[in-house]
């Protein structure tokens, strides 16, 4: 039995997934990024690694690629490969009949447009503000003291919305305090950062291709407040994967390993 590894190391999170020959996935572990992404890429590894109770080292493995912001810092890589093209991969194979994704990172937004082979049609990506991503989510959280699955919780409880003018996570930090302050039903305001992300995600969505639905990639996926906003701005069906939405780049970078590591033979 051969195993081939995906290693996605991400600005916040850096995730490991390690597939069997036949695809399988034999360990998966997702662990905060330490500053140092090569020391973050070798913990992820080493943990899934042990989880796996198949193999005891990574020279064990057949392949190994890596992704995310930190790939080129993968130590025992054989390559990298950028995370677009992993998350299309990733998605790809958990559910064949998704094509398109937006990808809500810790520091940027994507808009994925897949073909009919996993690999990239078109994509677009928003990665000069950090409205919209994981870090703006955070900031907003603990704005409220509350975890960020709390505050996703919250959102959907409103039974009105109280809109989020600015678009600067700092100004809207602000402002989210100021209402909070102010007494507004912390529900609304909730629901109204919801529903400002939403709307950022639009123009990314439409340059993806989604028609008559979409999915959510990277740890914002598992906002169920923003899967709600965004079935409501885009009017179309949020797919959820069966697989953690946040592994989709390891487990694509894996699937690539996968691959090439089978066609060396």
């Amino acid at each position: 039995m051969k195993y081939f590894g995906g290693c996605d190391v991400g600005s916040t999170y850096t995730k490991c997934v390690i597939l069997r020959e036949n695809g399988e996935i034999a360990s998966a572990v997702t662990i905060k990024s330490k500053i140092n992404s090569e020391k973050s890429a070798q913990a992820a590894i080493d943990q899934a690694i042990l989880e796996t109770a198949e193999i005891s080292k990574p020279a064990d493995l057949a392949y190994l690629i890596g992704t995310g912001y930190g790939r080129n810092k993968v130590p025992f890589a054989d390559e990298n490969i950028s995370e677009i093209s992993c998350h299309a991969m990733g998605v790809h194979i958990t559910n064949p009949s998704v094509k398109a994704i937006i990808d809500i990172g810790g520091q940027d937004v994507k808009g994925i447009s897949i073909d009919t082979d996993g690999t990239v049609s078109t994509f677009s990506m928003n990665d000069k503000c950090a409205a919209g991503t994981g870090r703006f989510f955070e900031a907003m959280a603990n704005a409220f003291e509350m975890s960020i699955e709390d505050f996703s919780n919250l959102s959907l409880t409103a039974k009105n919305t109280i809109p989020i003018t600015s678009q600067c996570t700092v100004f809207a930090e602000s402002e989210v305090i100021t209402l909070v302050g102010e007494g507004k039903p912390r529900d609304e305001i909730a629901a109204g950062i919801e529903l400002a992300v939403a709307k950022r995600c639009f123009v990314m969505a439409k340059k993806a291709g989604a028609k008559n639905s979409i999915t959510l990639t990277g740890g914002c996926a598992k906002n169920a407040g923003l899967k709600k906003a965004i079935e409501e701005v885009l009017k179309i069906k949020v797919v959820e994967l069966k697989t953690d939405p946040q592994l989709m780049g390891a487990l694509g970078a894996a699937e690539f390993a996968r691959q090439k590591g089978m066609d060396k033979e």
